[in-house]
């Protein structure tokens, strides 16, 4: 069989890699890839390989860096089915909607300010038809079933802990009484974090495909220090007036985001301020959440169980229509806005940082990661002055990072994630990573497993296995 990698190669976004199985082609996870304008037009209208060829796409979860360039596959003529579990095509849905509808809009206001007409104009890259005809080939798995994709070849998703839905996915091809099994960790969690269970332990694998977002970094813990900077935000925000800023995704950091800061409510550290979750999606997404509680851990399950809401507070208000998120920017603090896109490539947050970045009183805080060429990689930068919406904008805003809410697993959770495979694999690739992070991970493995093959493959790649 043969690898190729077609997206979040040495980079962080766009996540597609071609699996080429005699008789079955399959697509792992269909990413959109985010950063410099020319560089994602580019990248997300060439997908590098023939959707038309494919029996199926195998979605690790929603998020759209994995999700995202689904609905471009039908228009170059693929017919099969795309597989992922309930929760994750729940979401999927939910996320691809908004995300035509969020690129329509950019679109509208990018042309409308830069006076763009007729070819000149930036066209989204997809439309609400494109949505619906991809979401009618949705396929929701359970966690652990065996999917039978062809005569020879099966599949199994594995609880990644990282979103709701998020999964390892295990393939395996027999042929000739051999049989090779590839798995794909898709984006890995962390143990002991609010709402969801831990990962799951990774089932046995020939080959793997490992993610490394954090791959040359460790977390901060939510300990004393974090709860000490967030009292702090609070009161600087209600001294001044001011508003607080948090770019983040609608599905998985909002709902954490919510429970952290009734946490801290509840303890007593933080008198509540006014909190607007300016999401459409984030609202629709916190549903979603509900009705998922096979996804959620002993802690969240005996909540619900005693009809409790962990997402519901009488000082969080969740925004839905743009005459209410426009008052937003009008309004003084006090107050807390957590808006996505999480790394500022799109949706409602832009506008709400377009008003606030000039004010020195105003605080953003960035509780993800922030990947290569996005604005919110120049916001945690330092840059003085960065583009919003094309035009250069002065910086006087404070800028506050959280590492410690990252839901990707950080160096040494995926380096126990690599020795907990029994036999270890033969070969691994390392993706979803800059080139930085996958090659020092890719290091860090090869000096622990000597007799491991392990590979930093580049964008377009193909590797015979």
């Amino acid at each position: 069989m043969n690898l190729s990698f077609h997206g979040a190669a040495r980079s962080v976004t766009g996540s597609r890699h071609f699996v080429d199985i005699p008789g079955c082609r399959l697509l792992l996870d269909c990413g959109l890839f985010q950063g410099r304008r020319e560089e994602a037009a580019r990248q997300n209208r060439d997908l590098g390989f023939d959707p038309k060829s494919l029996a199926g796409v195998l979605l690790s979860h929603a998020h759209i860096d994995h999700s995202g360039a689904l609905p471009v596959l039908p228009r170059y003529g693929f017919s099969g089915n795309v597989y992922g579990t309930r929760a994750t095509a729940d979401l999927a849905s939910l996320m691809l909607e908004d995300s035509a509808r969020v690129q329509e809009s950019d679109c509208y206001y990018v042309n409308k300010k830069e006076k763009r007409h007729g070819k000149d104009c930036v066209r989204p890259f997809y439309d609400t038809d494109d949505v619906k005809n991809v979401v009618r080939r949705f396929e929701g798995v359970r966690y652990g079933d065996n999917l039978k994709l062809s005569p020879r070849v099966a599949a199994s998703f594995h609880d990644a802990g990282h979103i709701l839905g998020s999964a390892a996915i295990r393939l395996k091809y027999t042929a000739k009484g051999n049989t090779t099994t590839i798995l794909f960790t898709g984006d890995l969690g962390r143990s002991n974090m609010p709402i969801l269970r831990d990962p799951e332990p990774p089932p046995p694998c020939d080959v793997l495909i490992i993610e490394s977002t954090y791959g040359d970094r460790l977390h901060e813990q939510m300990g004393e220090e974090m709860k000490k900077k967030a009292q702090d935000l609070i009161a600087h925000a209600r001294a001044l007036k001011s508003k607080i800023i948090v770019p983040a995704f609608a599905v998985g950091r909002t709902q954490e985001l919510v429970m952290r800061i009734k946490e801290l409510v509840g303890e007593g550290r933080i008198d509540p301020i006014p909190i607007y979750i300016d999401s459409p999606l984030a609202d629709k997404a916190t549903a979603v959440f509900k009705r998922h509680p096979e996804c959620y851990d002993d802690e969240t399950l005996k909540t619900f169980s005693a009809g409790g809401d962990l997402f519901a507070s009488r000082y969080i208000q969740y925004i839905s229509s743009p005459e209410d998120s426009k008052r937003l920017n009008t309004m003084r603090g006090p107050c807390v806005i957590i808006s996505s896109s999480g790394m500022c490539e799109g949706g409602r947050v832009v506008h709400h940082l377009k008003h606030a970045i000039e004010d020195p009183a105003n605080v953003i805080v960035i509780v993800g990661f922030q990947a290569e060429h996005t604005l919110g990689r120049k916001l945690v930068e330092g840059w003085d002055i960065v583009p919003i919406f094309g035009v250069p904008t002065p910086r006087r805003a404070q800028v506050v990072k959280f590492n410690g809410f990252s839901a990707h697993a950080d160096r040494n959770d995926l380096l126990a994630y690599v020795r907990a495979i029994d036999p270890l694999p033969g070969k691994i690739f390392i993706v979803h990573g800059e080139e930085k992070q996958a090659l020092s991970l890719a290091a860090a493995i090869q000096a622990e497993h000597a007799g491991t093959e392990v590979v930093v493959p580049h964008l377009g790649s193909a590797h015979e296995i």
